[in-house]
């Protein structure tokens, strides 16, 4: 029976086409170990053991993004020599306001602390402190969040637009002229 479940969970994720609908849903549903207030949650991959994550307030998981809870060597050894080896689990916890970039993939025994950036195609694993940009494979601290916030603000006030994709034609003859010209 748990397995047509999280079939059905799945599906209807597939559905929802918004990142604060999913999160709602999930949240809803207990999916999670805790989901805080205002998430963002893209990705359909949050491992086998979803009940050992857990977010806080305004995290924000972009596409791709992948959680591992568990480390199957154990099968492995099992086999060599014949014997039964537990598999390893491990918890994953994300604090408030945190970002998490497009396929970066989340290891067990991981706590991320408030205010981090996690850069896209990158490998978390272990303790990321509070108020740093993180990247790489394995993340190192790469940056601060709050030099971040305010590059993103300079951009911001550069820009002709506000919020995202709903102004996709003034976005695009925006970069196509400054690109041309």
């Amino acid at each position: 029976m748990q397995k047509f479940k999280r079939i059905y969970y799945y599906i209807k994720l597939f559905f929802l086409r918004d990142g604060y609908k999913r999160a709602e849903y999930l949240k809803k549903k207990s999916i999670f170990y805790k989901m805080g207030r205002h998430c963002y949650f893209w990705p359909v991959r949050f491992g086998t053991e979803p009940w050992l994550i857990a977010m806080g307030d305004n995290v924000h998981v972009a596409t791709g993004v992948s959680f591992v809870n568990h480390d199957i060597t154990s099968f492995m050894f099992e086999w060599q020599e014949n014997r039964e080896y537990t598999v390893r689990l491990g918890c994953i916890e994300i604090g408030n306001n945190v970002f998490i970039g497009c396929n970066a993939t989340i290891l067990y025994d991981t706590v991320i602390g408030d205010n981090v950036i996690v850069a896209a195609g990158s490998v978390v694993t272990g303790n990321i402190p509070d108020g740093t940009v993180v990247g790489g494979v394995p993340a190192k601290v790469i940056g601060d969040y709050e030099s971040y916030k305010e590059k993103i603000t300079n951009y911001t006030k550069c820009v002709p637009w506000k919020g995202d994709e709903k102004n996709q034609k003034l976005q695009q003859e925006w970069f196509w002229k400054r690109h041309r010209g």
